[in-house]
């Protein structure tokens, strides 16, 4: 059974399960584990392994519509390391205070590979889940897609400095409160573009119709690989917000957005295409 099969066997026992965080009351809450084998290349520093794997909380917070107010992190190694412990926790306090939430602590245990499970908890005034969107809404799409992949490949390069910095991602806590007020459907970019618009074209019974030259493909990845593009749509691990809004809402949205804000296609009655053609349903996998 992989990934999604699992996924698709817990939504059938667990209610309201399927969208990046729940929604409990006004609470939004999520959790999230991360290994070193599968989400930490080596030449990680503990300093962004802190920041990326909060991080990777605070946005499934933010895809919701919440803003996040507190996370906390399990840290499990073979031994323990104060500089490698330090760093981590300046990591996870730092992309926790840039989005205005506070890193309130967790638990440690001694694991034979470095893994790290956190939580995040946010204040929603209601839930913008992965089943809402209709055809007729555009399809946005918040930053850049393939800094992860950008920095996949400099870490394979030895240009661990440039990988760590791009590895650090921006969780779009304030761009998902923002978009929130007007998104119909939403989640993050952590499985792809590919793989998210597979994803809610399920969960809201519809289609996608994509132009590849609206979709915003990162710098970095540009100037590293001959294919950016199939990178940046299949890659992965970017933890951009993807959305549908109702297409009188997109000035409004560019408004009160905090970052780049792209309009990459629009919401069908069937069928997800790239220019026109079939998109498969790939992205990341753990």
């Amino acid at each position: 059974m992989d990934e999604r099969a699992a996924l698709d066997l817990i939504g059938g026992l667990v209610s309201g399960a399927g969208d990046d965080a729940a929604v409990v009351g006004d609470t939004a809450l999520t959790i999230d584990m991360l290994h070193e084998a599968t989400d930490f290349p080596p030449g990680t520093t503990r300093y962004t392994a802190g920041w990326r794997a909060v991080g990777a909380s605070l946005s499934d917070v933010a895809a919701t519509g919440a803003d996040a107010t507190a996370a906390v992190a399990a840290y499990a190694a073979p031994e323990f390391d104060e500089d490698e412990l330090s760093e981590f926790v300046t990591g996870a306090n730092e992309v926790c205070a840039a989005v205005g939430a506070e890193y309130v602590g967790g638990d440690l245990d001694g694991h034979d590979e470095f893994t790290v499970a956190t939580a995040a908890v946010g204040d929603a005034d209601g839930r913008v889940g992965r089943d809402g969107a209709r055809p007729g809404d555009r399809v946005v799409v918040t930053g850049s897609l393939g800094r992860s992949a950008a920095a996949i490949e400099c870490f394979e390069q030895g240009d661990s400095e440039r990988a760590n910095a791009l590895f650090q991602f921006m969780p779009r806590v304030a761009a998902g409160r923002a978009l929130g007020e007007h998104a119909t459907a939403m989640m993050d970019s952590s499985d792809g573009l590919a793989r998210s618009l597979h994803q809610l074209s399920e969960a809201s019974d519809c289609g996608f119709d994509v132009n590849s030259d609206a979709i915003p493909v990162a710098d970095d990845l540009v100037e590293l690989v001959a294919d950016p593009l199939d990178r940046a749509v299949t890659f992965g691990e970017d933890f951009e917000l993807v959305a549908t809004i109702p297409p009188e809402s997109v000035e409004a949205v560019r408004e009160t957005v905090p970052v780049e804000l792209s309009v990459v296609g629009e919401a069908t009655a069937s069928e997800i295409l790239l220019d026109g053609e079939p998109l498969a349903d790939e992205g990341w996998t753990h």
